[in-house]
């Protein structure tokens, strides 16, 4: 399993059980990380964790901590990977917005062991407490030579419990959600609504309505000043006007500019000379993690033979959603792809089905039978609607398939879909994968995933030297001397 379904599994688990967890959340990074911005933790009080917000370094130490650092509320911390990083000791480099962490090093009491403080441990608490004036801030600096910074949120499950619903529903509903959420701020709790820290709006719903509100709908003001309301609604239009590249999170820092009354809002920096109706203009900062939560990728398989099972496991480990279909009763079985979301024996005809479940998805097609094969790329190539196809086989099986779909659209003389078939063919991965080397079902799928993930999160792709370029539709199929080069480059069938 994944880690984002396995703690969303768990996070389901402990609520029933009634046992305390603490989710940790990367809401920053700065150099070199492990993980991404948006990774999480799932750490309970009964010794239970799952998933990973560094290579393993930190989590060790973050599990000791989880329960005494949020112990009145959610927190921010900041970890260092490496001595050769110079940073300010308490300021955020880019900013200057005071950070606010408390990451000096804690020993705890021996008989605590490598589990979670949680809240019965009054002993070790009170050991903490004891050393509170110790207590430094700054970052804690592991010294692992990763040469990194990694901004964590920490916060109890009862109030991140909003954050895994929405995950969940986005997967249910496969509609993406942008969401903010505060990381720090500067020179607001004077002016401002208390917003506390990793609160989290939904930018959907203020594009959508201009209300705003949290993801869990709550109304982020009722009875605020004027200045406050101004700030939130300035802070939420810059938010909303942000658009993504290739990542699905980033950093944000928002300079509000607020006009206040100065006797009511800025108590105690009051020029004695200052009319009692003046106003100060000031600027209020903050700092926030975006997020786009996307839907999982979904992957469809077209074919149900042996090599399709590592297919499976390895697109599941990546929590991926799979789907498996053939038209053969006897391979399209759950007891065959247990780990498969969905195992459907799906006849050829049937193409009403195959245009909505390829809708969106990656799909492989791999069923090492050329009636299959041809009837599932003939509704794929002339009702484009993936986001990846790819075909198994060599070249010149692929081409003969494409030249009997032209060739029958030519018969029916169905000149938009011979259109549609033209450009489709350009988007076809075939042979399906990338030449990694290896031999078997194993190797075919991990070059399958490859490609996969390449196309999806739109990075380069590898150059095979000397590739054979094939004409597909306006030529004669290859010779025999090409058909056999390309069987020797491409044995994936």
């Amino acid at each position: 399993m994944n880690q984002v379904a396995d703690i969303l599994n768990l996070a389901n688990r402990v609520q029933q059980q009634n046992v305390e967890a603490v989710l940790a959340t990367v809401v920053r990074t700065e150099g070199s990380a492990y993980r991404h911005a948006g990774a999480m933790m799932l750490i309970c009080a009964d010794g239970r964790s799952v998933g990973m917000i560094s290579g393993g370094c930190l989590e060790p130490h973050i599990i000791k901590r989880a329960f005494w650092l949020t112990r009145n509320g959610a927190s921010v911390q900041t970890y260092q990977t490496g001595d050769d990083v110079s940073y300010s000791d308490d300021t955020d480099t880019d900013t200057g917005i005071d950070i606010e962490t408390n990451t000096a090093e804690l020993t705890v009491a021996s008989n605590i062991g490598n589990r979670a403080i949680s809240d019965s441990d009054s002993d070790a608490y009170s050991y903490i407490d004891s050393d509170v004036d110790a207590l430094l801030d700054g970052e804690l600096n592991f010294g692992l030579g990763c040469n990194g910074r990694v901004h964590v949120l920490f916060e109890r499950l009862s109030t991140a419990m909003s954050l895994l619903d929405s995950i969940q529903q986005v997967r249910n509903s496969q509609q993406p959600l942008t969401i903010a959420t505060l990381i720090s701020r500067d020179n607001l709790r004077s002016h401002s609504p208390q917003l506390p820290i990793g609160i989290r709006l939904d930018i959907d719903a203020y594009r959508a309505t201009g209300q705003v509100a949290t993801i869990d709908g709550r109304q982020v003001f009722s009875e605020v000043s004027a200045a406050a309301i101004g700030f939130i609604h300035n802070v939420i239009t810059k938010l909303s006007a942000h658009t993504f590249d290739k990542k699905n999170a980033d950093y944000m820092v928002i300079d509000s500019d607020i006009k206040s009354n100065i006797t009511s809002d800025i108590k105690g920096n009051v020029d004695d000379a200052a009319p009692a109706n003046a106003s100060q203009c000031y600027v209020a900062q903050s700092a926030w993690l975006i997020q786009q939560i996307r839907p999982q990728i979904r992957l469809l398989i077209c074919g149900a033979g042996n090599d399709v099972m590592p297919l499976v496991t390895m697109a599941k480990l990546q929590d991926w959603q799979v789907t498996v279909i053939d038209s053969r009763a006897q391979y399209a079985t759950k007891a065959r792809f247990p780990q498969a979301d969905k195992v459907l024996c799906l006849p050829v005809h049937d193409h009403e089905t195959l245009t909505q479940l390829s809708a969106g998805a990656a799909v492989a097609v791999m069923s090492h039978s050329l009636t299959q094969d041809r009837a599932r790329l003939a509704i794929l190539l002339t009702q484009p609607n993936f986001s990846y196809v790819g075909q198994l086989g060599p070249r010149y099986r692929t081409e003969r398939l494409i030249k009997e779909i032209s060739a029958s659209l030519n018969r029916a003389d169905d000149l938009t879909n011979i259109a549609t078939l033209t450009d489709a063919v350009t988007k076809l991965h075939y042979p399906i994968g990338y030449k990694l080397g290896g031999d078997g079902p194993e190797a075919l799928a991990l070059s399958i995933m490859a490609q996969i993930s390449a196309v999806i999160y739109q990075q380069a792709q590898p150059v095979i030297d000397n590739q054979v370029e094939l004409s597909v539709i306006d030529s004669e199929l290859s010779s025999d001397t090409q058909r056999s080069l390309v069987e020797q480059r491409y044995a994936h069938d």
